[in-house]
């Protein structure tokens, strides 16, 4: 194979066979289980990273179990995970801390495109009788569990569509052959051609437990804020890059040099 055959075919790995294909990836009927719940503030600051900023008064976390059946060149897989509300220069959106799923190419195309934090494993999202139930297994082990009562009462719509319009952060690491990283990037992605089926309210419960490859109970719940249960229709918009590590100075190197300047 040329060299120009090899420019002109490299979009991902592998070469000749991609884990995944090029976008845009539209999502039909995709389902969430959202859980917000009030966390251990200090928790969360040893988690996000600058320049994002989080709202310790408020202290939130999303808990995420997302069915998608239907999805462009990914297929039909489920996803759960973590999402800490946070700013960025102002503007109000969710850093995305941990993603658990159970399909390759998203794994592998959401690692490379866009940095999502994404592991194998084997969540669910399903309806039991009258209770909404997600789970997350790591292994043979059960890290999650979320339940909400199905359909109770209708969310208002505009705030639901108004929440999945906010843009949505990711800390972006790839690393060098020597290992050291060799990009480094905040990037910002937003969901487009939102289509909004039906949202819905109800009492909601969530357990984590303690695992250390998969450390969703480090960010613990202290109070249930609220649960939301969504169908929609989407686009996973690709992303922008607004702030490059590798190319920027740490707000703390720069603190340390200003205080070599006094000193």
């Amino acid at each position: 194979m040329r060299e120009t055959d090899v420019k002109r075919r490299a979009f991902a790995m592998p070469l000749t066979n991609p884990a995944y294909p090029p976008g845009p990836y539209r999502f039909v009927d995709r389902e969430y289980l959202i859980i917000t719940y009030r966390t251990d503030p200090a928790r969360l600051r040893a988690v996000v990273p600058e320049p994002l900023e989080v709202d310790e008064r408020e202290a939130l976390v999303k808990y995420e179990f997302i069915r998608m059946p239907d999805s462009n060149g990914f297929g039909d897989y489920t996803e759960s995970g973590q999402v800490i509300p946070v700013s960025f220069r102002g503007r109000k959106g969710g850093y995305t801390h941990c993603m658990f799923l159970n399909d390759e190419g998203p794994i592998a195309g959401g690692r490379e495109l866009w940095g999502f934090p994404k592991k194998l494993a084997q969540p669910t999202l399903r309806t039991e009788i009258d209770t909404l139930i997600g789970t997350l297994d790591y292994g043979p082990l059960r890290v999650a569990t979320g339940t909400m009562g199905y359909k109770h009462r209708e969310a208002d719509l505009a705030k639901v569509k108004a929440a999945l319009n906010e843009p949505n952060f990711l800390l972006k690491i790839i690393p060098h052959v020597d290992s050291s990283p060799r990009i480094c990037e905040l990037v910002q992605y937003r969901l487009e051609d939102i289509v909004l089926k039906g949202a819905w309210n109800g009492p909601a419960a969530l357990a984590l437990t303690r695992h250390a490859l998969a450390p969703v109970a480090e960010l613990p719940v202290l109070e249930i804020v609220s649960a939301v249960h969504i169908r929609a229709d989407l686009t996973l918009g690709l992303g922008t890059v607004v702030h490059d590590y590798l190319q920027q100075p740490a707000r703390g190197s720069i603190q340390a040099r200003d205080r070599a300047l006094v000193f």
